[in-house]
């Protein structure tokens, strides 16, 4: 009997519920039921009845159901797992993970999003597909998909090719259509029953007004409310934020004349899609007119939003700035907005059927171009003073805001694109983020809007060199850690050319720099030595000093580190630590800390390494960069071996080997930086033997990266200060050229 590996934490990112789950207990099971019989649920209905609600509700419940099958403490040994274990306990051993799909309007960024969703770093130039079906073509896992409506067709065909290459996969969906693919089986979701109706209608006025209760005097009146709105979720809601102010008897009336208007006094009951559309249109109407116009200016924005952002695109002379903030007061009195606590501090966010409702109103209102290009000019401001202050102690906070605002983000970058005048906005502004694409993760994305804007359809140019130059020194960085050394090459000579004809000192010191990473990744060592060097004479030529300007100095000093010179590796890279703890920037940190730390081991100071090797892991784990930590993780494991800990140094290395595969081939193939590997492997396998040390590999490669990050930082020593250089000799890495191979 093949054994299976007892897996320890179960995985996924369901968002915790914010307002209980009321009634639905039938249609929870039955969604249940049709996951067990099939690979593909949609739960369909009409806006505002309650299918993302329902679909969250059943992947919690199957989130909890894994968790339980996980438990360590139910089993003993792997056979026993096995026998434990039926198959539909081990259906989503993976996890369960929910894709929000409502803010993703173009259609090549529909596998970003789903990677992302499922917490997938790649730095390649693979296909991002590809690396979604290779990701997911082992594991077992429900993928949750929310809001595809608006890419339908791309949805259909995606899912079908995962569902196909990964016989583990299994799919819930939530849409106001089917996806129309073979063995989809659908549940058309109907609201609620007249008691499970009034119980949503009454739960939800009381959070708005806590003395709220339903009274035998007004019981008939709210049955008949919740009649008059079928029953539907989203439109209880509405009507629950105005009990706040009125009597049940007071939104009945009004309530049944906005119906008598739009139906023109046809009998009998109303199609679902238009009861919701009245009873959002009846909360427009409600409202004042300065809410009214504050609702259609919020519909363009994507996703979640923060006060000031409202109050910059919102305000003006009909609409005060200062009058902003209890204007959004009110809409989240009414449900019509929705407050988020977030890591990057309080957001709001509108429904996507209410903020469609606003967008048509702004349409019809003539202001919607004027509204995006202030989105746009809000986001364009933001990304330059989150540059700016990535070079500091909010280095953290900036990475979460971005992240945050990637919807806005992105269709600020769209807006840019829509106008061939103002393609030099899109070049600036996707160049200004090379520290999100590079620092945190999205190598791929990055390389989407800077190839856009860089080679836009019909061949667009743009007066604006300097937005260019630096839109084509980040492709080449970026395009360098992605091992794609053309396309590097290419931009960065493009860019020093163009930086030497216009004058420009700084875009010239990016591109040499980057020119010399290029090298550096490629085992030129003694050229990336040269580049790297002169790069850093043009950065205190021009006044430059950044996070770019202290990793060109890392860069160095790992050039200087691979041929031989540590005294001069360490003099660099100790005074870039210095400079970052002075100035509170962590990531170019990590990577001065790798390079120490591979000094340190290569004198024998195996406890100085491993420290500085654990700070590393934390900061790269916390900024998803996957270069920083599967180099950091490999001379981990290395050191491990030093401290005689073969057998948990081979757990490490085969956590590791599975990363490599995103990091990218240049990278992968460099002989340098892969000497850790190579040794590591060598040694450990010497200790224990070619059978143990794979079986001990492949625990490690079932490790997710949560629980190889908890393991790698386990029994980490302090970081002593100054270095104490002593105790046994250990692997002599620094000037190590042995080849790659393939784990």
């Amino acid at each position: 009997m093949r054994q299976r590996p007892l897996r320890h934490t179960a995985r996924g990112n369901l968002p915790s519920e914010l307002s209980g789950f009321i009634g639905r207990g039938a249609e929870l099971a039955e969604v249940g039921r049709l996951l067990e019989a099939s690979r593909l649920v949609t739960v369909t209905g009409v806006g505002g009845v309650g299918k993302s609600r329902l679909v969250l509700a059943a992947a919690r419940s199957a989130a909890e159901g894994a968790r339980e099958a996980q438990d360590p403490r139910e089993v003993r040994g792997a056979q026993e797992a096995e026998e434990a274990h039926a198959p539909g306990q081990e259906r989503y051993c993976d996890g369960v993970w929910l894709a929000e799909l409502a803010c993703v309007r173009d259609p090549a960024l529909l596998e970003l999003a789903l990677s992302e969703a499922l917490g997938l770093t790649d730095h390649t130039t693979r296909p991002p597909r590809t690396v979604l079906a290779e990701h997911l073509a082992g594991k077992r896992l429900l993928l949750v998909l929310d809001g595809f409506e608006q890419l339908v067709d791309e949805t259909a065909g995606l899912v079908r090719e995962l569902l196909l290459r990964s016989p583990g996969l299994r799919v819930l969906a939530a849409g106001r259509r089917p996806l129309d693919l073979d063995g989809e089986r659908t549940f058309p979701l109907a609201p609620p029953v007249p008691e499970e109706a009034l119980a949503l209608l009454a739960a939800r006025a009381s959070a708005a007004d806590p003395g709220f209760a339903v009274t035998g005097a007004d019981r008939a009146e709210l049955m008949e409310l919740c009649a008059r709105l079928d029953g539907i979720p989203l439109a209880l809601e509405l009507a629950a934020g105005r009990l706040r102010t009125l009597s049940p008897a007071q939104v009945l009336a009004r309530l049944e004349d906005r119906f008598g208007l739009l139906t023109g006094g046809v009998r009998g009951g109303l199609p679902r899609h238009r009861t919701l559309r009245t009873a959002i249109g009846w909360s427009h109407e409600l409202c004042t007119p300065a809410e009214r116009l504050l609702w259609a200016r919020l519909s363009v924005f994507a996703g979640q939003f923060d006060l000031d952002a409202a109050e910059y695109v919102c305000a003006g002379p009909d609409m005060p700035v200062e009058g902003v903030l209890d204007l959004v007061g009110e809409l989240l009195a009414q449900s019509l907005l929705v407050r988020e606590e977030t890591a990057a501090g309080v957001r709001f966010r509108m429904l996507e059927t209410v903020r469609l409702y606003g967008a048509g109103w702004l349409e019809s209102l003539g202001d919607a171009v004027r509204l995006r290009r202030r989105h746009r000019d809000w986001y364009m401001g933001l990304a330059t003073w989150c540059e700016l202050d990535w070079f500091s102690p909010r280095q953290h906070e900036v990475a979460a805001l971005v992240e945050a605002e990637l919807p806005n983000l992105r269709l600020a970058l769209e807006c840019c694109l829509d106008e061939p005048d103002e393609l030099h906005l899109g070049q600036y502004l996707a160049g200004t983020l090379w520290f999100y694409w590079a620092g945190c993760g999205r190598l791929t994305e990055g390389r989407h809007w800077l190839d856009r804007t860089l080679d836009p359809p019909g061949g667009a140019v743009t007066e604006y060199e300097s937005s260019r130059l630096k839109a084509l020194w980040v492709l080449g960085y970026v395009a360098a850690l992605q091992g794609d050394a053309t396309a590097s090459m290419c931009a960065l000579y493009e860019c020093r050319d163009g930086a030497a004809r216009s004058g420009n000192r700084v875009a010239a010191a990016y591109a040499v720099h980057r020119l010399g990473c290029l090298a550096l990744v490629s085992d030129d060592m003694s050229r990336a030595r040269e580049l790297l060097g002169e790069a850093l004479e043009q950065y205190r030529a021009a006044g430059e000093l950044n996070s770019n300007v202290l990793m060109c100095q890392v860069e160095l000093g790992m050039a200087l580190a691979f041929l031989g010179d540590l005294p001069g590796s360490l003099a660099l890279c100790g005074e870039v630590r210095e400079i970052c703890e002075e100035r509170g920037e962590h990531w170019t940190k990590a990577y001065a800390l790798y390079v120490l730390a591979y000094a340190a081991l290569d004198g024998g100071a195996t406890q100085e390494a491993r420290g500085l090797l654990s700070e590393c892991v934390e900061i790269n784990h916390a900024f998803h960069d996957l270069v920083g930590l599967v180099l950091a993780l490999e001379l981990l494991a290395l050191v491990t071996v030093a401290e005689g800990e073969p057998a948990e140094a081979a757990v490490l290395q085969g956590a590791a080997e599975p990363m490599w595969g995103g990091v990218g081939l240049q990278l992968f193939g460099s002989g340098y930086f892969n000497a850790p590997r190579l040794m590591c492997r060598a040694r450990a396998g010497e200790l224990l033997g070619a059978e143990r040390y794979a079986a001990y590999a492949a625990e490690g490669r079932e490790l997710g990266r949560e629980a190889l990050v908890v393991r790698a930082l386990r029994g980490a020593a302090p970081v002593p200060r100054p270095a104490e250089r002593g105790g046994v000799p250990g692997p002599r890495v620094a000037r190590s050229t042995a080849p790659a191979d393939q784990p």
